[in-house]
């Protein structure tokens, strides 16, 4: 199988105010463009052809020495995702297991927020901060350097990520990461999503 660059499912204008229609034209149509294009070349001559996008990962991870072929694979894989993981009126209320769930694990959902934004806030340089459900069955929260995902890692199943490069936030937050994570876990999480996701994974 060869990568294609999804439409997105919503409004290039309907994230705004906290996330514009500039940031979504160049985060989507030309970064997102550019990781599918550049992998599908690589791919052609990576003897993974013809494997899911998750066995190409998986394939290409390599230890965490990775190249060219696993930045664009993974990168196209949490890109698609995070467009899934906002919509417009996002935030608000969270489906009742996936909120017990959160309370559960971290003691309440704002200390859920709080850890997320600070792993965003303090991964250093590029890269994504992370809920996942572990391996054990608990709900944690990760940061991974890069492009690097939880997927390559097996470190469980990603429910949610936020994208922390700075062509993620950089036209509408300039440097202000705290800002952007937060306006992120608030206002644009389709808890909707993540709660399937939930669902499918427990």
């Amino acid at each position: 199988m060869s990568f294609e660059l999804p439409d997105l499912p919503y409004a290039y204008d309907s994230l705004a105010p906290y996330m514009s229609a500039e940031t979504l034209e160049f985060h989507h149509d030309k970064h997102h463009n550019a990781y599918v294009v550049n992998g599908n070349k690589l791919l052609e001559e990576s003897g993974l052809k013809g494997k899911s996008l998750e066995e190409v990962i998986v394939g290409s991870y390599n230890g965490g020495a990775v190249g060219g072929l696993f930045n664009n694979a993974a990168q196209h894989w949490n890109h698609v995702e995070f467009w899934n993981w906002m919509k417009p009126n996002g935030g608000g209320a969270i489906p009742g297991d996936l909120e017990k769930k959160l309370i559960e694990d971290f003691g309440s959902v704002d200390a859920f927020k709080d850890a997320f934004v600070q792993a965003g806030v303090t991964q250093f340089g590029s890269g994504w901060c992370w809920l996942v459900l572990g391996t054990d069955g608990k709900l944690q929260v990760t940061k991974t350097a890069n492009g690097i995902n939880p997927i390559a890692t097996g470190e469980g199943t990603a429910l949610l990520g936020c994208d922390v490069w700075e062509h993620s936030y950089y036209i509408d937050y300039r440097n202000a990461r705290p800002d952007y994570v937060q306006a992120f876990v608030n206002d644009l999480v389709n808890w909707e999503r993540v709660a399937e996701l939930f669902e499918a994974a427990s």
